[in-house]
């Protein structure tokens, strides 16, 4: 039994401390007269090593630091999958799905964000927020040091994957098929590019270490791990705090300011249906109050991918037994190099269909992503924990 709420007073609170949620909590409390208060599930990224160590990635999902989600049961896909479901892996922990994710660092199309501002998202075009991207980034690639489209001195440092000599093969493929070698974030992506990622020293660089760590020292800064928010509390049509469970015990917490949900494409319309703002019917169907009749959570969209496997006749990839030798181990312990610094993706390609190229040149239709991997002893389920059928 859950006893009765405290309350407490703070201006802001935010939910979820993710890819989103840790870099609001760093920039609103550079303001000492603003008070913040972070709220997070789960615990400190700290207490699981792996997600320091790139490689070790697919040991992320399923573990304490993963929700672990499934979809529902879909009608007319997902054939290959146990009862029809997708595992959809989201990050419980300090730093978010950016403490568990795959590390490829891809702003994305600028031509999406202009079509969005076509669309009436004032302030999405890709100039508006090409400021933002650079003010994120720490570049770590000598080659774009001089580039419009990076900078030096951001929290985030990008840096290239690259281990095997198959980022150049690729880069050499490429060409004789006609193709570019880009910069995936740069003034063009049609092309391949070597993978960019949120590594440095052979470390990952959620935006838990990147954003919450450098700062823990601000005195207005409140941060609240196991702390599992049930619910936005709405006072006349207006968000004036948010309720949660944190050792057994209910906790209320009035923002004077502002309340901030970023808990992620899942729990953030969660959260929101909970608090009674969603579509009407749905929300009478479970007997939750409607405080606002809007249409959330009915425009998801998930990425389809199709996975092909290439056997080369190099011994360029990475293998188990090489990934868990004592020499690689120690060396990436010394120096951050070798298998474990990266997490097997070393580069991507984008096109266009030329069947379906209905967008202006540079829009791109695909994405190639290219892992280095063997499949020895199911080394690429492993890392990739599809739900499949074994059959």
């Amino acid at each position: 039994m859950v006893p009765e709420a405290v309350s407490y007073f703070l201006l802001i609170s935010i939910v979820g401390s993710g890819s989103a949620g840790a870099v609001i909590a760093n920039r609103l409390s550079e303001d000492s007269d603003v008070s913040v208060l972070l709220l997070e599930t789960g615990g400190s990224e700290l207490n699981n090593d792996n997600i320091r160590v790139p490689l070790k990635v697919g040991s992320l999902q399923m573990s304490n630091e993963d929700w672990a989600y499934y979809t529902v049961p879909q009608k007319y896909s997902h054939r290959a999958m146990v009862d029809q479901k997708s595992y959809w892996p989201r990050g419980r922990v300090l730093g978010g799905s950016s403490s568990i994710n795959y590390l490829a660092f891809v702003r994305g199309s600028r031509h999406d964000y202009d079509q969005w501002a076509i669309e009436g998202c004032t302030g999405w075009s890709y100039k508006d927020v090409l400021p933002y991207f650079l003010k994120i980034e720490d570049i770590q690639i000598p080659d774009l040091f001089n580039s419009p489209y990076h900078s030096r001195g951001g929290n985030l440092p990008i840096s290239e994957s690259r281990v095997s000599p198959l980022p150049d093969v690729y880069s050499r493929s490429a060409k004789e098929l006609g193709m570019k070698t880009v910069d995936l974030n740069g003034e063009d992506m049609i092309g391949y590019t070597y993978m960019q990622a949120n590594i440095k020293d052979g470390e990952r660089y959620g935006t838990a270490r990147a954003y919450i760590r450098p700062v823990l020292k601000r005195t207005n800064l409140h941060i609240s791990v196991h702390s599992y928010v049930t619910k936005v509390l709405i006072e006349q049509k207006k968000a004036i705090g948010v309720e949660f469970i944190k050792n057994n015990r209910k906790t209320q917490v009035f923002a004077r300011k502002e309340v901030i949900v970023s808990a992620g494409a899942i729990n953030s319309p969660t959260l929101l249906m909970l608090s009674g703002i969603g579509p009407m019917k749905h929300l009478e169907d479970l007997g939750i109050p409607v405080n606002a009749d809007l249409p959330v959570g009915e425009n998801l969209e998930d990425h389809m991918m199709f996975f092909m496997k290439y056997k080369i006749n190099q011994s360029y990839t990475v293998t188990k037994d090489l990934s868990n030798s004592m020499t690689n181990t120690i060396w990436y312990e010394l120096t951050g190099r070798g298998w474990n610094s990266y997490c097997a993706g070393e580069g991507h390609v984008f096109g266009q269909m030329k069947d379906r190229n209905k967008n202006e040149p540079g829009w791109p239709d695909y994405q190639l992503q290219l892992f280095n991997g063997a499949q020895d002893e199911d080394f690429i389920e492993d890392g990739l924990k599809l739900n499949l059928k074994r059959e």
